[in-house]
């Protein structure tokens, strides 16, 4: 009886064991954030060019941050996770004026009154 129970008792252990690695150590192996499968850090900075315009109002934006920009939009979630991730806080980055950038740059189709936070764009 008592090996019985043992064999029973190992014989959980590995099925609970065999579960927690289909479904990934934190259990959320399907989950991957606003940026997809995409590392916000990593997406933060392919931002570079946009560094000077997102930190000071009268800065030029550039044509290359401009493409970068427009193309980030189509996820604009994404955008906010990237304008608030630490790459782009150490960089100086602030977000009350990257918002901006998509007006500057004359971007037609933007989300207008989507919210980074506190800022909306505009």
């Amino acid at each position: 009886m008592e090996a019985a129970m043992k064999y029973i008792s190992v014989l959980v252990f590995l099925v609970i064991m065999a579960i927690g690695g289909f479904n990934g150590v934190h259990g959320h192996d399907t989950y991957y954030g606003p940026c997809g499968k995409h590392d916000i850090e990593k997406e933060a900075e392919k931002l570079e060019p946009c560094t000077e315009a997102a930190k000071y109002w009268n800065a030029p934006v550039s044509k290359r941050c401009c493409t970068i920009m427009e193309k980030k939009l189509k996820n604009p979630s994404c955008l906010c996770a990237i304008l608030s991730s630490r790459t782009a806080y150490n960089a100086g980055v602030k977000p009350e004026v990257a918002v901006t950038i998509p007006k500057r740059c004359g971007i037609p189709v933007r989300p207008i009154g989507h919210k980074c936070g506190a800022f909306p764009f505009v």
